[in-house]
């Protein structure tokens, strides 16, 4: 247990903040406005609540009441921050506006500010970790009712009618609390609120870095994130779960993390059609899996989903190489070699791509187009041999007899394979109206379900009874999130009283 709190405060120091820097590039330049948005308000409602304990425990003290406006002071430094963090939010939101009115900006101004961000982020962290003594309590009022007042609005998240009851939890250090921290958290990430769990995870990483529970209230953000499911949280996922294996490599469910960065990418995967950057990044982070971790219980899941996300790249090759097809082949207009080099790329890169076939055929015929007859006659045979059920078949042995190659026979343990089936006018209208590509991905996080019911006893419940983490004798050993079902009591059936 001491060995992961190390290293999980060691991961504090070296990546400040809980979710991992996008680097430029990482979504379009409206998602990029949004996940800096996000992590300036959070970074602003942490040092609020901070503050304002600060502020409460000063306020009968005549000497202390200019602490606020002293920046060496400890209030004094997590105003300031708060004060930096509103008006770095106003430059986001005034960039973020320009971009919605399609104004004039420069790609540089973006850059700047992902980069103040993540300098202002480290700060705030700095911060809370230096002001935490000033904050303390050291009689533990853990499972005590605590006072609340009545205030406007509950840390700038919901309307009027809220209170300060999290406020306290957050800006208040006392022995203990690092459990109820988690233990609220995860109650408000499975009420769907992912903004406060997150608030509420991110004091225990910034507030108590000796915590056993910080590994996990590390991968409960990237969770919340994950299960949160919006293209900007998606980005904040990969980035959060990649930060955390980055300290965590060995951990027991180090692989089930792997997997959730690859989802997080094919949850953003379009159309073939697309662009294919997720699709590649999909790529990477399966295939790793398979090679870190080659006796992983997740092995035939990725399997699947690897041949899935392979099958998108090879439809997007196909579409690119069948365009120079039609260029070179049957408008005469060049683009020859440009179609050999993205059929070839199929075949080398996705063997189990689903139109191999047509890729084959087509690739078959630019040899025939430059006279290159063996290599034509080569992909011509494989499809008869190795694709008996190809609409291509035919095709393929009537050019095999015009160049006078043999037929070779099928091969029987091809004989199964079928093409793909064809999907409905509907599926294909429905795909095609909302960008969606069919893979299977499994929406739960490592920790939580994303349609929690108390019935369930789920892995983040079992780091909660182990006190901050989990063995690996407790983890399923299968892709599921739920450890068991606890039964639910059934009213016992009342005798008829006697009269």
């Amino acid at each position: 247990m001491f060995f992961f709190g190390l290293l999980a405060a060691l991961s504090f120091v070296v990546v400040p903040g809980y979710a991992q820097k996008n680097t430029a590039g990482d979504g379009t330049v409206s998602q990029r406005l949004e996940v800096m948005r996000q992590k300036v308000e959070t970074m602003r409602r942490s040092l609020g609540s901070a503050a304002s304990v600060l502020k409460d425990e000063t306020s009968g003290e005549k000497g202390k009441k200019d602490d606020k406006n002293n920046a060496n002071t400890p209030l004094g430094r997590l105003k300031s921050l708060e004060k930096e963090a509103s008006g770095l939010q106003s430059e986001i939101n005034s960039l973020r506006g320009k971009v919605d009115r399609a104004e004039k900006y420069e790609n540089s101004e973006v850059d700047q500010l992902e980069q103040r961000v993540s300098e202002l982020n480290t700060r705030a962290d700095n911060a809370f970790l230096e002001t935490a003594t000033a904050r303390s309590n050291p009689i533990s009022d853990v499972g005590k009712p605590r006072d609340i007042k009545k205030k406007k609005k509950f840390l700038g998240i919901f309307g009027g009618g809220g209170n300060d009851e999290y406020d306290e939890l957050i800006g208040s250090v006392t022995p203990g609390r690092d459990r109820e921290l988690f233990v609220v958290a995860t109650r408000e990430v499975r009420k769907a609120n992912y903004d406060v769990g997150r608030l509420l995870f991110q004091t225990i990483i910034t507030t108590y870095p000796d915590s056993p529970y910080l590994p996990m209230a590390k991968l409960a953000v990237a969770d919340s994130f994950f299960l949160e499911g919006s293209t900007s949280a998606l980005i904040q996922a990969s980035g959060s779960y990649q930060d955390w294996l980055t300290f965590f490599p060995t951990h027991p469910l180090a692989d089930r993390v792997l997997l959730k960065i690859a989802e997080s990418q094919m949850r953003q995967i379009g159309l073939p059609d697309r662009d294919a950057t997720r699709a590649k990044v999909a790529e990477q982070r399966l295939k790793a899996l398979l090679q870190q971790y080659p006796n992983s219980v997740l092995k035939k899941d990725t399997v699947e989903r690897l041949r899935q996300v392979q099958d998108n790249l090879g439809l997007h090759n196909l579409y690119v190489a069948n365009y120079y097809y039609k260029l070179s082949v049957d408008q005469q207009k060049g683009g020859l070699k440009g179609a050999q080099s993205r059929y070839r790329e199929i075949l080398d890169k996705y063997p189990n791509f689903g139109f191999m076939d047509e890729a084959l055929y087509k690739l078959a015929v630019t040899y025939l187009v430059e006279e290159e007859t063996d290599e034509a006659a080569r992909y011509f045979q494989r499809i008869v041999s190795d694709f008996p059920n190809s609409d291509y078949v035919e095709k393929s042995k009537e050019q095999l007899q015009l160049i006078g190659a043999t037929i070779p026979q099928p091969n029987p343990e091809r004989m199964k394979v079928l093409p793909p089936e064809d999907k409905s006018f509907l599926q294909n209208f429905k795909n095609e109206l909302f960008g969606i590509y069919p893979m299977t991905i499994d929406k739960d996080g490592v920790l939580m379900t994303s349609d929690f019911d108390k019935t369930k006893f789920e892995l983040i419940d079992q780091v909660i009874e182990n006190q901050g983490d989990i063995n690996s004798s407790q983890i399923p050993k299968a892709l599921t999130t739920i450890i068991s079902q606890r039964q639910t009591e059934t009213p016992k059936e009342q005798k008829p009283q006697q009269k």
